[in-house]
C-alpha cells in the first residue's frame, strides 16, 4: 500500500497552481490515451464538478483562483473526489498499463488525505450535458502545452511537481540477485525464472549449472518483452544468449517502431558482443545486458510507478521478492573447483572490488565455484551499473548485519567495519 505523501503535491491547493489547473493539464495529456481507457471522461467530469468551487466566497489572500484548504468548500470537493475515484474504479480494467490513469489515482488519494475526505459518503451529482460550463473552454485552450506522452520523466515532473522515484535490480554471476528492496540473494534457480512481470515489461532469465554436478547456476539466456503501449511503441522482444548479444530487437529494429513515440525506445551496443543498453524513455526505464566469463548479467533502473504496476497474480518476480526460499544458496554450499584457493580468489576479487561488500563476496563465491578467474568481471560490472543507477550512494554497498539476516546497506563512512564483518549469504 502506498504511504501518504507528506510533502506539498501539485494536486494540493497549498501551491499557487490550483487543483483545477493541474487536472486541466492532465486532461490535455489524456487526449492521447487509448480509446478503450475512459480516464478522459473521468477527468472531464471532475473538472466540470469543481468549476463552481474555484475561488468562490474567498476572502483575503486566495487570489490565485485555486480551491481553498479545508473549509466551506471542502464538502463539495470531497464529493467530487469520491465521484472521481468511483469513475476510475469503473474504468480500471481497460486502463491497466496507462500511466496517466495511475497518476490520476495517485492524485485523488493525495487530495483525499489532504482534505480529510472519507472514502464513504455522498458523491457529486452527474455533470450537466451539453456545452462546457463558462470558463472551461479558455482554461483548456490557454493552458500550457500537453506534456509528451512518451517522455515519462518530463510528464511525471509536470504532473507531480517533482521528479519520479526509481528502483534498481540486478542479476549477475551465480546468479546473485539484488532486488528492488535491497535484498541480496544467491540463487540456484535452474531453468527459466521471471525477473520482472508487470504491465509494461516482462523479463525472463534462463540459468544452467556452472559445471556438472554443481548447485550453482549462471544465466545463459535473457528474454525481454516491452509491451505495446498506446501510440508510443509497438510490442518489442529482445533476446540474448551467451555469445549472441545482438544490438537489435528480434524483428531487426533498433527502436519502438513507426508510432509517433517510436524513438522513445532505443537499443545500442556500448561494447559490441559484451555490453548492450536499452533505453525506454516512455516508461522511464534503462536496462543493461552484459556478457562476461560465458554468462549474462542483467541490470535495470525502473521508475517506481512502472516497477509496481502488477497484479497479485504476477507475484513471482525475482526483482521484487528476490529468490524463493527453496532456491537460495548459503555460503556453506560453495564448492571449490580448479586450482584456486580461497585466499587466491579473495586476492583476485580484491583487485577490482576493494570494499568487502556483497559484490566482493559474490565474486569470491563465483570464482571458487566456477574455477574461472574471469568471473570477477561480472561482479565488477554489476557494481559499476549500481553506481550509475542508484542516486543514493549510501545504498550502493550492501553488507550483512549478522548470520541469517537479510543484507542491508551501511553508510560508506564506516568502511573500517568491513574488516571484521564475516559474510553470510542470505538463506
Amino acid at each position: 500500500m502506498r504511504e501518504p505523501s507528506h510533502s506539498p503535491s501539485p494536486w494540493s491547493p497549498r501551491s499557487s497552481s490550483s487543483t483545477l489547473s493541474t487536472l486541466t493539464l492532465l486532461l490535455l495529456f489524456c487526449g492521447h490515451a487509448h480509446s478503450q481507457c475512459k480516464i478522459l471522461r473521468c477527468n472531464a467530469e471532475y473538472v466540470s464538478s469543481t468549476l463552481n468551487l474555484r475561488s468562490g466566497g474567498s476572502s483575503g489572500g486566495n487570489r490565485g483562483g485555486g480551491i481553498r484548504g479545508p473549509g466551506a468548500n471542502s464538502g463539495g470537493l470531497c464529493r467530487a473526489l469520491r465521484s472521481y475515484a468511483l469513475c476510475t474504479r469503473r474504468t480500471a480494467r481497460t486502463c491497466r498499463g496507462d500511466l496517466t490513469f495511475h497518476s490520476a489515482v495517485q492524485g485523488i488519494e493525495d487530495l483525499m488525505i489532504q482534505h480529510n475526505c472519507s472514502r464513504q459518503g455522498p458523491t457529486a451529482p452527474p455533470p450537466p450535458q451539453g456545452p462546457a460550463p463558462p470558463g472551461a473552454g479558455p482554461a483548456l485552450s490557454s493552458g500550457p502545452p500537453a506534456p509528451d506522452p512518451c517522455d515519462y520523466e518530463g510528464r511525471f515532473s509536470r504532473l507531480h511537481g517533482r521528479p519520479p522515484g526509481f528502483l534498481h535490480c540486478a542479476a549477475f554471476g551465480d546468479p546473485h540477485v539484488r532486488s528492488f528492496h535491497h535484498h541480496f540473494h544467491t540463487c540456484r534457480v535452474q531453468g527459466s525464472w521471471p525477473l520482472l512481470d508487470n504491465d509494461f515489461l516482462f523479463v525472463q532469465a534462463t540459468s544452467y549449472p556452472v559445471a556438472t554436478g554443481a548447485n550453482a547456476t549462471a544465466t545463459g539466456k535473457l528474454t525481454i518483452i516491452f509491451k505495446n503501449m498506446q501510440e508510443c511503441i509497438d510490442q518489442k522482444v529482445y533476446q540474448a544468449e551467451v555469445n549472441n548479444l545482438p544490438a537489435a530487437f528480434e524483428d531487426g529494429s533498433v527502436n519502438g517502431g513507426d508510432r509517433p513515440g517510436g524513438s522513445s525506445l532505443t537499443i545500442r551496443a556500448e561494447a559490441p558482443g559484451s555490453h548492450v543498453e536499452i533505453r525506454a524513455a516512455y516508461i522511464g526505464t534503462t536496462i543493461i545486458i552484459r556478457q562476461a566469463a560465458g554468462q549474462l548479467s542483467f541490470s535495470i533502473r525502473a521508475a517506481e510507478e512502472v516497477a509496481r504496476a502488477f497484479s497479485a497474480e504476477q507475484d513471482l518476480q525475482l526483482c521484487v521478492e528476490g529468490c524463493p526460499p527453496s532456491q537460495r544458496l548459503s555460503h556453506l554450499e560453495r564448492q571449490r573447483r580448479g586450482a584456486l584457493t580461497f585466499d587466491a580468489a579473495r586476492q583476485l576479487c580484491k583487485e577490482g572490488l576493494p570494499v568487502e561488500d556483497a559484490y566482493f563476496h559474490s565474486c569470491v563465491f563465483d570464482v571458487l565455484t566456477s574455477g574461472d578467474p574471469n568471473f570477477t568481471l561480472a561482479a565488477q560490472a554489476a557494481l559499476e551499473d549500481a553506481r550509475a543507477f542508484l542516486p543514493d550512494l549510501e545504498k550502493l554497498h550492501l553488507f550483512p548485519r549478522d548470520a541469517g539476516v537479510l543484507l542491508t546497506f551501511i553508510p560508506l563512512l564506516t568502511p573500517i567495519l568491513t574488516g571484521i564483518l564475516v559474510f553470510w549469504y542470505t538463506i
